[in-house]
């Protein structure tokens, strides 16, 4: 198997509104190290819409607040990815239009591309992008593995029930230390 970790939705504003906090950001930037030091694919996926929200329906109720409140707006402050876990060059930034990094990006093709067959997932929101993504990307048969404390959700009780009772039913769920030991004993990151 060949993975690549996925850093999601860990944007400027959205740390902000969700108030990760500097000890988040520090289990991401581990994840991120270790999958840099182990040579698996680092790719930041970002939401950003256009200006006029042009790609959002009626009917797409979180979307449709996301615009009533003019966030993620292509090119505006906030939207870039967070400085802590900043792609280094030449490391893939994938813009995604909708909750999951597949919908409205090149991400499949990307993967597709680099031969690889297994994610590994961090990210806010728990209960938005992990999710979303967790879902088509098991229906696209990819190996999949979640670290649970690199991601989070607004919600605390949300993110439990998702990362113990229904991820572990598609993924591997696993904390960043659990997962870059393993790394460094040479197994396999997905």
């Amino acid at each position: 198997m060949k993975s690549a970790l996925l850093v999601m939705d860990v944007q400027r504003s959205i740390v902000e509104l969700t108030d990760a906090g500097p000890e988040f950001l520090r289990r991401v930037r581990r994840a991120v190290d270790g999958a840099r030091a182990a040579d698996i694919p680092v790719i930041h996926v970002t939401i950003a819409l256009r200006p006029g929200f042009p790609e959002v329906g009626t009917h797409n109720r979180a979307l449709s607040a996301i615009a009533q409140a003019g966030l993620y707006v292509e090119g505006a402050a906030g939207t870039e990815i967070h400085p802590e876990v900043a792609p280094l060059p030449g490391e893939v930034v994938v813009t995604k239009r909708r909750a999951s990094a597949f919908s409205g990006s090149d991400l499949d093709v990307v993967l597709r591309a680099r031969g690889i067959d297994s994610l590994v997932l961090t990210g806010i929101a728990t209960g938005a992008v992990v999710l979303s993504t967790l879902c088509q990307a098991n229906d696209l048969d990819f190996g999949l593995t979640v670290l649970a404390d690199a991601c989070l959700d607004p919600d605390p009780e949300v993110h439990r029930v998702l990362t113990e009772r229904l991820f572990p039913q598609w993924a591997r769920v696993l904390g960043v230390d659990d997962w870059v030991g393993g790394l460094t004993a040479g197994r396999d990151g997905s």
